[in-house]
């Protein structure tokens, strides 16, 4: 299940793809979505697993193993990767399209790991307020050379000084912050082979990487803020880069090739989900008969209108790997977008045992059992749901299906909150807020439920967070 959250759109043209709001997510991020402010933002259990999987033995390498470092795909057909509060690595899903091998992908997951555990956000903010401080001394200054100037006639050398005082430290100050950032990114590369050799890993895929960065210039940084874009990679920089990579004992080193498959499989699902049917067609032709090819063509021909030779496309694949929980998640997901809602139940049940219950999978199959508009599902439904949302408690989806569920059931209270829940997560705050006060008079005073829609009514809006 590949879903965008930004104002809402969904892929296609049935399920309500209401997930983790990017302003939940991260501070940069910290606008309504409904405003299209803030980095929109992509769900996918499959995706999100693999990056983990990427991540993990580098974060153990780096001492961050315990820190709980979440992965967030940004929608973004750009090739980049950015920290921005310590807490996650952010990864366009261009850099995971862009990315041949997952060696490549990894190599840039583990320069943004140096930046973590280098401290690298924090020492450049401290670096800013030192510098605005500088800034705000030289301009006192120089205004009161300025002033003084002025005094004297307006002419004097004072005046010019004031003039030169005034502009000359912005420059200075400039240059001194882009020379330290420099170092930063020099720091991280290095952490970053340091990290990969450990692993046992190689480093190839990280210079390939930006070596290619350096020849198309993609880490142009536009002049937004330096760890919200890329950064410039000197050639001297990849230079120094190659020659430190090499010096690994694992340079020549492959990925494996079950793990290449999962990289292949991954990059055929965004492009199914993100790209033109066209463009699918033309990068996974009729000839292709490998398992992403067919994978790709299946998502691109259920999203785009043929049903019936889609689920066939998709019974061949789980006839090829009848234990890939993605394959009956994207069959039940057809089923429900497709208005087959009971008929995506099995597929959805067997996707959730055989992912080990992962909670977005779980939000659609509790979609699939409310959309049928069975009771007899209700409260099934609703186990599933809460199960869901305890353990991933920023995906508005699983709020609102709560809260449709709730309402069948009679539950007015349960059904309040939880749409007040949903509606704070994507940025709702008005509304949030109206619905958890009318919850409050529903449940009885100090209870959880009653806490629980106090601390909404009480909250900050997300989008001044």
């Amino acid at each position: 299940m590949l879903l965008p959250i930004v104002l809402r759109k969904t892929l296609s043209r049935g399920i309500a793809a209401t997930l983790t709001a990017a302003m939940a997510l991260a501070p940069l991020a910290s606008a309504s979505a409904q405003q299209g402010k803030g980095p929109p933002i992509l769900r996918d259990t499959e995706t999100e697993v693999l990056l983990r999987e990427y991540t993990r033995p580098i974060l153990r390498a780096a001492g961050l193993e315990k820190q709980n470092i979440q992965m967030v795909i940004i929608n973004d057909a750009s090739f980049n990767a950015f920290v921005a509060d310590g807490r996650r690595i952010f990864v366009n899903y261009g850099a995971i399209m862009q990315s041949e091998n997952p060696n490549q992908l990894i190599g840039v997951l583990a320069h943004e790991t140096g930046h973590l555990a280098g401290g690298h956000l924090a020492k450049l903010r401290q670096q800013l307020a030192t510098a605005q401080t500088q800034m705000i001394i030289a301009t006192i200054l120089g205004a009161g050379a300025l002033a003084v100037g002025a005094r004297g006639g307006g002419n004097s050398g004072l005046a010019n000084a004031g003039a030169a005082t005034l502009s000359a430290p912005g420059e200075v100050i400039r240059r001194s912050l882009l020379s330290y950032q420099r170092q930063q990114e020099e720091n991280a590369d290095r952490a970053g082979v340091k990290f990969l050799t450990a692993t046992g890993q190689s480093p190839k895929g990280m210079y390939e990487t930006f070596k290619r960065f350096t020849s198309e210039s993609l880490f142009a940084a536009r002049g937004a803020d330096p760890y919200l874009q890329s950064h410039p990679m000197p050639a001297d920089r990849v230079e120094a880069l190659e020659g430190l990579a090499r010096q690994s004992p694992y340079w020549d080193k492959k990925d494996d090739a079950a793990l290449q498959l999962r990289h292949d499989m991954a990059r055929a699902k965004i492009s199914a989900f993100m790209e033109r049917p066209d463009t699918v067609a033309r990068r996974y032709p009729a000839s292709d008969n490998s398992l992403p090819a067919r994978y790709a063509r299946a998502i691109s021909t259920y999203l785009h209108g043929d049903l019936r030779s889609a689920l066939s496309q998709i019974d061949a694949l789980i006839q090829a790997q009848p234990n890939n929980a993605y394959f009956y998640e994207v069959r039940g997901q057809a089923l429900l977008e497709g208005g087959r809602p009971a008929e995506a139940i099995a597929p959805l049940r067997k996707a959730v045992q055989l992912s080990n219950n992962a909670p977005l999978i779980e939000m659609l199959l509790g979609q699939a059992l409310v959309a049928t508009e069975n009771k007899a599902y209700t409260d099934d439904a609703i186990s599933i749901l809460r199960a869901a949302v305890a353990r991933e408690s920023e995906a508005p989806l699983g709020y609102s299906q709560l809260a449709m569920a709730y309402g069948r059931k009679g539950d007015y209270a349960e059904a309040d909150l939880a749409s007040a829940q949903a509606a704070f997560l994507r940025g709702d705050n008005k509304t949030a807020r109206e619905l958890a006060s009318r919850a409050k008079t529903r449940f009885a005073v100090g209870s959880p439920g009653w806490v629980k829609a106090d601390d909404i009514v009480a909250s900050k809006p997300i989008s001044s967070q």
